[in-house]
């Protein structure tokens, strides 16, 4: 398989992150706020999990797995969030972000989103792109709509740091 690409959208870059960007996603993921409101972010962030995560991306790149993507301001050449695609199965794949909080509230969210299911039906010919998102966090979900996801159900997940079970809103995008 190709190495993974880089994609563009007129704000941002969406590029494999590198072994540099480690201290930046540290603390940026680090933020009690984006743990509190994402499924797989521990808080307190552990030294070393960040080059150990980054480290992990080429081989499941290479096994058509997962494709992450550090969000670049392209202004500002920051690392300012983390957009992916993971659980590549059967034609599917399932769609995770999150946005540093002080790049909160300026579009960047959608931004990306929107490139990377176009990238999922484009290039990697995903027939669905499913996501969600804690109830308790409606901003996601309206990213999530301006995407082109339709709202498909609700559940219960475990979520976040504190591995409780919360309610959570699930949403699909099939590719026609």
């Amino acid at each position: 398989m190709k190495l993974q690409p880089t994609l563009e959208t007129q704000r941002l870059i969406l590029r494999p992150f590198e072994l540099s960007d480690a201290s930046r996603l540290k603390l940026l993921a680090g933020d009690k706020r984006i743990a509190d409101v994402t499924a797989n972010i521990p808080y307190p962030y552990p030294e070393g999990l960040a080059e150990t995560w980054i480290s992990s991306h080429a081989e499941k790149w290479s096994k058509y797995e997962m494709a992450s993507f550090a969000i670049i301001e392209k202004k500002s050449m920051i690392l300012i969030g983390c957009i992916s695609i993971m659980n590549i199965k059967s034609s599917e794949g399932e769609l995770g972000y999150w946005i540093g909080v002080e790049s909160w509230n300026h579009g960047y969210g959608t931004e990306a989103c929107k490139k990377i299911i176009e990238f999922c039906f484009n290039e990697l010919n995903l027939k669905r792109v499913h996501a969600h998102h804690l109830s308790r966090n409606p901003a996601s979900g309206k990213v999530l709509a301006k995407c082109g996801l339709k709202h498909v159900d609700s559940g219960e997940a475990q979520c976040g740091y504190r591995h409780l079970n919360e309610s959570i809103e699930l949403y699909e995008k099939i590719n026609t």
